[in-house]
């Protein structure tokens, strides 16, 4: 009976010594609130979704949501930071694939391509946001930050192609990025990131040439 008992123990005794690397992790309360927060506000829009919604999605208490962002608002800072760093990571990625300058720089332009075919592709997440708030808003203010990212990488990586003006280059790149995203959104358009391309390649061709 006592040999039972200690055999039936082993496997309970050798699994409490594995590393903690090798256990299943569980999403901590603040993980759960921004996925759910990132599937509803990103499917339906940070106005129409309350509160609630993303409490009952995510599974946790509504005194859990308080603790860690204390307010709607920073949720939607976080959710929007998330978008934000994520985005600027499969770009940045993306990117580093090339050596010649102007392959980076079109290559931002696959990277969109990339984006815009993925399943549940609703638009950017910046423009839907901003779109139904007002001026000085917490989704104002990630966006603008995010924007500001983008004019800069495409200043830089027009600079470092060769450009006369990289500035107003990059500018020009820019006004493609934002298009190719609204004829995602609204018409449907899974080519447009490609005529953008192309449409890049004539004006770095022309800056440089």
């Amino acid at each position: 009976m006592s040999t039972t008992t200690a055999r039936s123990s082993e496997p309970k005794a050798a699994a409490s010594k594995r590393p903690a690397g090798e256990r299943a992790k569980l999403p901590t309360a603040r993980e759960r609130l921004l996925d759910a927060a990132d599937e509803l506000f990103y499917t339906e829009g940070i106005h129409i979704v309350g509160i609630d919604r993303v409490i009952e999605k995510a599974g946790v208490a509504k005194a859990s949501l308080y603790s860690t962002f204390g307010s709607k608002d920073e949720l939607v800072r976080a959710y929007l930071n998330r978008r934000y760093e994520q985005r600027r990571t499969r770009i940045t990625e993306w990117v580093a694939r090339y050596d010649d300058p102007r392959a980076k720089l079109l290559g931002v332009f696959d990277a969109l391509g990339e984006s815009i075919a993925r399943p549940g592709y609703h638009g950017c997440a910046f423009a839907n946001a901003t779109a139904e708030s007002s001026p000085g808003s917490v989704a104002e203010q990630v966006t603008q930050e995010y924007r500001a990212w983008t004019r800069a990488l495409f200043t830089d990586l027009a600079r470092d192609a060769g450009a006369a003006d990289p500035a107003t280059l990059g500018a020009q790149f820019h006004l493609l990025y934002d298009g190719v995203n609204w004829a995602a959104r609204i018409d449907r358009d899974l080519e447009a990131a490609g005529r953008a391309r192309a449409a890049a390649a004539t004006l770095l061709d022309a800056a440089v040439g």
